[in-house]
């Protein structure tokens, strides 16, 4: 529960953090001057929920009990609807069947580098401790 509860901190402090950087370039590219109060708000509320649960369900991958298989299966559906309802919600995309099809292979894409980075991190992190304890 404590893990928890630092992640999701976490993960809403880094929400509002991005919140910040990305309304920052929007109105730095476009060279705006206001804004529309209730659009900001309505996407920093889902840029910090996004934060939080993107920051939260990686403990799926901590249940030692789990496969790596069923790990990533439960967290990339979980991270899929969430992030899925959050943005076609919140009209960050638009919803019609190019989009829809567009929004997927993106996600696809960026999961499955960011699922390598951190598992090629990881095995070689455990390489490392393999060695060293067999030079003890």
């Amino acid at each position: 529960m404590k893990t928890f509860l630092w992640r999701s901190t976490v993960g809403v402090f880094f929400g509002g953090f991005l919140t910040v950087i990305i309304t920052t370039v929007i109105i730095l590219a476009n060279d705006l001057e206001t804004l529309n109060a209730a659009k900001f708000v309505k996407s920093g509320v889902g840029t910090i929920f996004c934060g939080w649960f993107f920051s939260v369900t990686p403990l799926y991958f901590e249940n030692g009990n789990w496969s790596l298989l069923r790990q990533t299966v439960y967290h990339f559906i979980t991270v899929l609807i969430l992030y899925f309802i959050t943005a076609f919600g919140l009209e960050w995309f638009s919803f019609t069947p190019i989009s829809f099809l567009t929004f997927v292979m993106m996600f696809l894409g960026i999961y499955a580098v960011i699922w390598g980075s951190f598992y090629l991190y990881f095995k070689n992190v455990a390489k490392k401790m393999t060695e060293e304890l067999d030079g003890l």
